[in-house]
């Protein structure tokens, strides 16, 4: 009857020196999400181990996700991986993954990702410590229906129709502004991208351009804003940020229909989009002899 436990420990105490020569850690830059947003996570493998480790076409990394509040998460799948790599002793490794369309993870609560790495050549599973993240409930400011036309389509065939829906959300004490992209019962969720922090006070201007791409001005802190162009299919186009002058910057629109911003000062950040062409540094000539 003792010869199960004994295996059982024999098993656990292998698992525990894999654990001891092979780290892996999951980190997150950030911990709270909107549902549907993507939840990118790193996993980083630390070999301690003293050898080479050979990571061929296996599959060699999976995760799992577990809810803290009763709910059932399904899996239906892990993000690809690399393949065919070499970690020497003392080496570190991270694979980026988004773990958000693998996952049901589109309810509010509090979640923990696991990462497990399989060692072949050892045949043995090293997993990460859980990581936490939480699904938080944002509140909508904004909604704006829109026909995306199919370029193969004849002129005779409605549109397909989506939404656009801001939401302000709390993120670490500070509020942040998402853009949402569904189909018009919200149903379905085609993107989910996170604008920038916002003020308390701030009212959102929006504005749908000839192609639907939406345009939006807004106050990101005091005195400073953010304007954002985001095509029908939620690809960021635009970003700009414009100070408060003699008066604040404000969305027009001229004769042929084009949308842009007037008032306010222009400062050129590096997060840009596109990102700003910036003038080749001065070269200092030596001295000529005369």
């Amino acid at each position: 009857m003792k010869q199960p436990a004994i295996w059982m420990a024999v098993f656990a105490a292998s698992m525990c020196a894999a654990r001891a020569q092979v780290e892996v850690q999951v980190v997150m830059d950030q911990t709270e999400f909107l549902s549907a947003e993507a939840v990118p996570v790193a996993v980083r493998v630390v070999n301690h181990s003293g050898q080479t480790l050979h990571f061929g076409p296996e599959d060699w990394l999976s995760f799992s996700v577990e809810a803290q509040n009763g709910l059932i998460v399904v899996k239906t799948g892990d993000p690809p991986t690399g393949h065919n790599f070499d970690l020497e002793s003392a080496g570190v490794a991270t694979q980026h993954a988004d773990v958000e369309p693998y996952f049901t993870i589109s309810q509010t609560g509090h979640y923990t990702v696991v990462a497990t790495v399989r060692l072949k050549d050892w045949d043995r599973e090293v997993a990460s410590p859980p990581q936490a993240f939480d699904v938080i409930q944002g509140v909508k400011l904004w909604e704006q229906e829109y026909g995306v036309p199919d370029p193969s389509a004849t002129n005779n065939q409605a549109p397909e129709v989506r939404k656009y829906i801001l939401q302000k959300a709390t993120y670490l004490k500070h509020l942040r502004l998402y853009l949402r992209l569904t189909d018009p019962d919200e149903s379905r969720v085609f993107r989910v991208l996170a604008i920038g922090p916002m003020t308390s006070f701030s009212t959102p201007l929006t504005q749908l351009d000839q192609q639907n791409n939406l345009h939006l001005l807004y106050e990101e802190s005091a005195r400073a804003y953010l304007y954002v162009v985001v095509s029908p299919d939620g690809v960021l186009t635009m970003r700009q940020k414009y100070y408060y002058t003699d008066a604040a910057p404000r969305m027009k629109t001229d004769e042929s229909g084009v949308i842009y911003i007037a008032g306010g000062a222009r400062h050129v950040s590096p997060d840009d989009v596109p990102p700003p062409v910036l003038a080749p540094p001065l070269t200092e000539l030596a001295p000529t002899n005369r």
